[in-house]
């Protein structure tokens, strides 16, 4: 099965709808929206698909859900979000990273990992 993992605060930080006002929920937000996507999929990937919602900071408490895994970093998120790559790599299971963040699309691509932008999984407003 396809791993979908999310950089939270990436996608989060994509919209400017006053998000900084309240990163835990503006991160509820986003996991909430991700739940269709763990069985319809991503363009280009069919679902279903195994759905990680990497978060950090001020959204570390936030909860999974059914359809979505959260991962809480103990640092920064990219660290955690190139490990789940790698681990996917090394299980033979295809992985996409969505995130705008071009040093981490770097790292996660050396693993095979497929990224895709932050619209794909939230329409900017």
């Amino acid at each position: 099965m396809t791993q979908v993992i999310v950089d939270a605060a990436n996608v989060v930080g994509s919209v400017p709808d006053g998000w900084w006002r309240d990163r835990r929920r503006a991160t509820e937000r986003l996991r909430d929206g991700l739940v269709p996507y763990a069985e319809e999929g991503l363009p280009g990937c069919p679902g279903p698909v195994e759905v990680v919602l990497v978060v950090e900071g001020a959204a570390r408490g936030v909860a999974p859900v059914a359809g979505v895994r959260v991962e809480a970093a103990p640092g920064g998120g990219d660290d955690l979000i190139a490990e789940l790559a790698a681990r996917a790599a090394a299980d033979g299971a295809p992985c996409v990273v969505v995130t705008a963040d071009r040093e981490l699309r770097g790292r996660v691509a050396a693993y095979g990992a497929r990224c895709v932008g932050p619209r794909t999984v939230r329409p900017a407003s």
